[in-house]
């Protein structure tokens, strides 16, 4: 089990770090091939103006899990880093599932496995993950969040799907992945 200490670090280093772990809610998941970074000083972070109800998590304790609904339709899983009160959060954006697939398939309404848990909205689907999971300890459970493997090899390119920020290269890949919500452009 990854400690709550690993996540008492740079927002940078811990999204850099998770890829490659393996994230299981009750048992379904696999490993974590793409993130996000998101610091108290990036516009695009919830943050980054203040606190409010929606994003105290993110102000909480280190190792946490902060998560909110986009636009009204999907839940987002963002795991908490850096000091308590510095408003940093990693976005687990998809993983690769392994772990409880037909369980996966089922909430998702689909077989093709590349589809289930690429992208923030459609892991959380696939794994089960809604606003009652906010605020929880990541090492305690539903949640299982196992060590990545030494030598994992790491791109860094342009975030997705926000306007502020966006040219900052916070995103985080598992190089080679088949798993990501999108590709990596060739730029990167």
């Amino acid at each position: 089990m990854i400690p709550r200490a690993f996540f008492e670090r740079d927002v940078h280093e811990v999204a850099r770090g998770l890829l490659g772990a393996t994230l299981l809610v009750d048992g379904a998941g696999g490993p974590i091939v793409e993130t996000e970074a998101y610091s108290p000083e990036d516009p695009a972070s919830h943050g980054y103006r203040r606190r409010t109800a929606r994003n105290a998590s993110m102000f909480g304790p280190p190792g946490h899990a902060y998560v909110y609904r986009s636009y009204g339709l999907h839940w987002c899983l963002n795991l908490v880093c850096e000091p308590e009160g510095r408003a940093s959060a990693v976005l687990v954006r998809a993983l690769e599932p392994v772990a409880g697939l037909d369980t996966m398939r089922s909430r998702r309404g689909l077989d093709a496995p590349r589809l289930l848990c690429s992208g923030p909205g459609r892991l959380c689907q696939a794994l089960g993950v809604t606003g009652t999971h906010d605020g929880v300890p990541l090492d305690e459970p539903p949640f299982e969040l196992l060590a990545a493997p030494p030598g994992v090899p790491v791109v860094a390119t342009r975030r997705i799907g926000i306007t502020q920020g966006a040219d900052l290269p916070w995103r985080y890949v598992l190089e080679g992945s088949r798993y990501l919500s999108r590709p990596v452009s060739a730029a990167a």
